[in-house]
Formats: structure tokens, C-alpha cells, sequence
């Protein structure tokens, strides 16, 4: 019997969903609240997992992963896991309380993280060809 795909990705992003309600929970507790510690590191997190899969998927083994699989880790479980959204709601926060400087780095780094974990992850994989 085949999932239909919508029910793959809706399984996979709450999944997701419960390991980033787990990371908020905790990380505030360890770090403070005074920055969005949580959503940074799910952001930059989440890039680094998406390069690590987007390169086994297009570097080392493309034909294993089945679609249904494809679709419930990245479509899925990194969806429901990664979310801008929050990124640009806690940017407006910090904005508004005047920490505009704090507001910058956080969008700056998010940015700059994310995209050097995607380029990190597939250059691993590539690596490793």
C-alpha cells in the first residue's frame, strides 16, 4: 500500500514540528530569551541538514531514496522543523524593543549560517564521492 503523498509530507512535518517544539522548549532555558537562540539554531541547523541531504541525494546515492522517503525527510520533517516565518516574526521583535543592532546580527548570521551549512553539507557529501 502507497501513502498518498500529501499524508507522507503531513506525517514528516509533524514529526518536524514536535523535534522544533522540543528545541524551543529547551534551548531558551539554557541560553535566555533575551535573544532567539532557538530559531537561529533551528534555522542554521536545518540548512546544515537540508546541504547534508541535498548532497547524498544528488552526490551519492540518488537512486536508493524513493521518492515517498525524499518527500517525508526534506518536504516533510525538515518543513515542519525549519520555518522563516518565525525567523521574521522574532526580527520584527527585536526591532521593535529598539535592538535594532541585535535585530541585524540575527538576520545577518541566520542568513549567512544557513547558507554556509548548505554549502558545508554538500561539500561534505561531495567530499566523500
Amino acid at each position: 500500500m502507497t501513502l498518498p503523498p500529501a499524508l507522507i509530507v503531513f506525517l514528516g512535518a509533524g514529526l518536524g514540528g514536535t523535534i522544533r517544539h522540543f528545541v524551543n522548549m529547551a534551548v531558551p532555558r539554557l541560553l535566555g530569551t533575551g535573544f532567539p537562540f532557538a530559531t537561529f539554531l533551528i534555522n542554521v541547523s536545518g540548512s546544515l541538514i537540508m546541504g547534508l541531504m541535498a548532497g547524498y541525494l544528488a552526490f551519492k546515492d540518488g537512486e536508493t531514496w524513493t521518492q515517498p522517503v525524499r518527500l517525508f525527510l526534506t518536504t516533510g520533517v525538515l518543513g515542519g522543523y525549519t520555518t522563516f516565518s518565525t525567523f521574521s516574526l522574532d526580527f520584527l521583535y527585536l526591532a521593535e524593543r529598539g535592538e535594532l543592532g541585535m535585530a541585524l546580527a540575527y538576520a545577518l548570521g541566520s542568513v549567512l549560517l544557513g547558507f554556509g551549512g548548505v554549502w558545508a553539507g554538500i561539500m561534505l557529501v561531495r567530499s566523500l564521492t
